[in-house]
C-alpha cells in the first residue's frame, strides 16, 4: 500500500482492536470499524475511519489483536480535491489512493480529523486524527 500516515507526535497511546488473522494491515493504514470492536483497512469513502494501524499485521500469523492510535498527530497525503488547514477531512479511498484525505463535506459523519496545514494532490501534510470527534465538520 501507498501512502501511510506517519505519526509525528503520539497523544494518547494505542489501544488493542481485533483483526482478522488471515489479513494484512500496514503500519499507517487508516482502519475501518465494525462490531465488536474491529478494524479492517479502509476501502471506501463512507467508512466510519476508526483510527490509525500503530505496527504492521502481517496475514497469517495467529495475531487477532492489533494496537490502533484513536488520536495523534500524524503525516499523511492529500487527494485530488486536497485539504485545508482547519478544515474537517476524510478519507478519499474511492476516488483516490488508499489513506489519502480530502476536506469533509458539509455534515459529513465520518470525519477522520481535521488538517493542520494545507496540501494539493499527494502532497504531504500534517492533520490530528480525531474520529468521531463531535463539532469537527
Amino acid at each position: 500500500m501507498a501512502l501511510e500516515t506517519t505519526l509525528v507526535y503520539e497523544l494518547e497511546p494505542p489501544v488493542p482492536f481485533t483483526c482478522a488473522n488471515a489479513t494484512g494491515i500496514e503500519k499507517g493504514a487508516l482502519l475501518v470499524l465494525s462490531d465488536p470492536m474491529t478494524v479492517a483497512t479502509t476501502t471506501g469513502d463512507t467508512d466510519a475511519i476508526i483510527g490509525i494501524a500503530a505496527e504492521e499485521k502481517i496475514a497469517n500469523d495467529g495475531k487477532t489483536k492489533m494496537p490502533v492510535y484513536l488520536r495523534g498527530i500524524f503525516k499523511g497525503f492529500a487527494g485530488a480535491a486536497g485539504v485545508v488547514a482547519g478544515m474537517a477531512i476524510i478519507s478519499d479511498t474511492a476516488t483516490g489512493a488508499a489513506n489519502e484525505l480530502v476536506v469533509a463535506d458539509v455534515n459529513s459523519e465520518h470525519i477522520v480529523g481535521r488538517a493542520l496545514e494545507t496540501a494539493t494532490d499527494t502532497e504531504s501534510f500534517l492533520f490530528l486524527l480525531a474520529p468521531f470527534a463531535a463539532q469537527l465538520a
